[in-house]
């Protein structure tokens, strides 16, 4: 079975965001084994780097990074790039990185950066849409009625 990975920093705590997660995993069931590995915040000046270092112990397969300076997709690419993606491994990872970003350790392993337009979304929230946005993309690579 395909997998699929959200690598994030940080901890949901609003009760409705984790509940729409937890409704697209379910829905992704159907098409993919669906984990989300929350890493936790760091402060101070080092912030970046350490946060950097532990995300970069969690990248497995493709990893498709979640970077406002990356190629702004629409849905039906990002499902290109998940079926491309399938091609060279049997998992993907995406990664969402703390409020401060991350630093070019976390680029340099990266085989797509990928922004949903320019704006900027809070973290937590980013993890619900990009969910939503990997239910999609399957729902469009298997062409069911989803996605209009």
């Amino acid at each position: 079975m395909r997998k699929v990975n959200i690598v994030c920093v940080g901890k949901i705590k609003e009760k409705y965001l984790t509940q729409g997660i937890e409704e697209y995993a379910k829905r992704l069931s159907r098409f993919c084994s669906f984990t989300v590995t929350e890493l936790p915040d760091e402060c101070g000046d080092c912030a970046v780097k350490k946060e950097s270092e532990a995300i970069v112990k969690k990248l497995k397969g493709f990893v498709i990074l979640c970077d406002l300076g990356g190629k702004q997709v629409t849905s039906p690419d990002l499902a290109q790039i998940i079926e491309k993606a399938y091609l060279t491994a049997p998992e993907v990872t995406f990664v969402i990185g703390g409020s401060e970003g991350f630093d070019d350790s976390v680029r340099a392993k990266a085989n797509e950066r990928i922004a949903f337009g320019k704006v900027t979304y809070p973290h937590q929230l980013m993890r619900l849409i990009l969910s939503e946005q990997i239910y999609r993309a399957f729902n469009i690579l298997e062409n069911t009625p989803y996605h209009k």
